[in-house]
C-alpha cells in the first residue's frame, strides 16, 4: 500500500515540474452551503487537471529505469498529462481514448505531441489496448491511477491542501478510478487524521459507491455521465483497499445537481471548470454532507472543457 514516505517522495520529485495551485474563496459559496469552502484549484495546473502530478511521478520512474516510450489509456486529461510529461523528458507518448472523447482533451494531447488511438467508449476497453502497445513497442505502460507512482503523485494535493487550509475539517473530493482519492487519503489521514474526507461521484457512474457497499470491487456498464472525466467501470486494484480502510463517506449526485454546480461555479465565481470538478460542488449544495460552519475543501480536480459542449453542461433551473 501506498506510504506517506510515498508522496513526500514525489512531492520532491514533482518540484519545479508541477505548480502548486491556489486556494481560492467565495463569499457566495459560504452564504449558499452554510460553511467556508475552500476551492482547491487543480484546474489552475499545468495540463489543466491534477493528472500532471501522478503521470509525471510514473513517467520520470519509468525513464529513470530506461523507458523510451510511454502509452496511457484516458478519457483526455490524464492522456494530456502524460504526453506533456512525456514531451518534456524527450519520448514518445501513444494516447489511447474513448471514441466520445472531449474534442478539447484530443485537441490538448495532440498539441503535447501525443499519438492519438481510438478505442471503444469505456476503460475496460482501451487500457488493454494501450497495454498492447506498449507490449508490442518495449514501452512502458502508465495507468491512469492504478499504480503507486501514480497513486502517491496525486497524493501531492493532499500535502498542499493541509497546509494551505490547516483548519480543514472535511474534504470533498471527485472519485472516478481513484486515485486522486486514494492518493489524498494517503497523505491526509497519516498527516491529519480528524479530517473527514468524502467522496463525491455522479448517480449514473457510482461504482465506488457500489464497491464500498458491497465490500469488494464492483463494476459497472458503460455510463454517459456528463463528469466524462469521472467514467471508469470499477475502483482499481490498488486504489479500492485505500479507500477501504480510510474514506469517511461518499455522495452520489444527479446529473441535474452536476449542471447546477457547473453553472454556478461558471456564472457566480467566473471559474471554468469540468463537470468532473462540479461534481465535489454539487455534493456540498445537495446538503447530504449534513453540516454547517465547518471549513470544507473542494477539490476541483480539472478544467479542460471544450466550448461546444458547455451548452449541454447548463441547466435553464435555479444553480443552486
Amino acid at each position: 500500500m501506498v506510504s506517506i514516505d510515498d508522496v513526500k517522495k514525489a512531492q520532491r520529485e514533482l518540484k519545479g515540474i508541477i505548480r502548486q495551485t491556489p486556494v481560492l474563496t467565495s463569499a457566495l459559496l459560504n452564504e449558499k452551503s452554510g460553511n467556508r469552502i475552500y476551492l482547491k484549484s487543480e484546474h489552475l495546473q499545468k495540463t489543466g487537471s491534477f493528472k500532471v502530478r501522478g503521470a509525471a511521478n510514473a513517467v520520470i520512474d519509468a525513464v529513470r529505469k530506461g523507458a523510451n516510450y510511454v502509452t496511457a489509456a484516458s478519457s483526455g486529461n490524464h492522456g494530456q498529462a502524460v504526453a506533456y510529461i512525456a514531451a518534456e523528458l524527450g519520448i514518445h507518448a501513444t494516447i489511447v481514448v474513448p471514441e466520445d472523447v472531449n474534442r478539447a482533451k484530443v485537441e490538448a494531447i495532440k498539441a503535447y505531441k501525443g499519438e492519438v488511438v481510438y478505442c471503444g467508449t469505456t476503460s475496460a476497453e482501451r487500457i488493454p489496448r494501450a497495454i498492447q502497445i506498449a507490449e508490442e513497442n518495449t514501452g512502458f505502460y502508465v495507468p491512469p491511477y492504478d499504480h503507486p507512482d501514480v497513486i502517491a503523485g496525486q497524493g501531492t494535493v493532499g500535502l498542499e491542501l493541509i497546509d494551505q487550509v490547516p483548519e480543514a475539517d472535511i474534504i470533498v473530493v471527485p472519485v472516478g478510478g481513484g486515485g486522486l482519492l486514494a492518493g489524498i487519503l494517503t497523505a491526509v489521514k497519516a498527516a491529519k487524521p480528524h479530517i473527514r474526507v468524502i467522496a463525491a461521484e455522479p448517480e449514473m457512474a457510482n461504482d465506488t459507491y457500489l464497491s464500498i457497499n458491497n465490500n469488494k470491487i464492483t463494476a459497472i456498464h458503460g455510463t454517459t455521465t456528463i463528469a466524462d472525466g469521472l467514467r471508469t467501470s470499477q475502483p482499481g486494484n490498488l486504489t479500492f483497499p485505500i479507500l477501504q480502510k480510510h474514506l469517511d463517506g461518499i455522495v452520489l449526485v444527479s446529473e441535474d445537481e452536476i449542471k447546477r454546480a457547473f453553472q454556478f461555479m461558471l456564472e457566480r465565481t467566473k471559474q471554468l471548470i469540468e463537470p468532473s470538478s462540479a461534481v465535489a460542488i454539487a455534493a456540498i449544495f445537495s446538503g447530504k454532507l449534513e453540516t454547517a460552519d465547518k471549513n470544507i475543501v473542494a477539490v476541483l480536480s480539472g478544467g479542460n472543457v471544450d466550448l461546444h459542449q458547455v451548452k449541454n453542461f447548463l441547466t435553464e433551473s435555479s444553480t443552486v
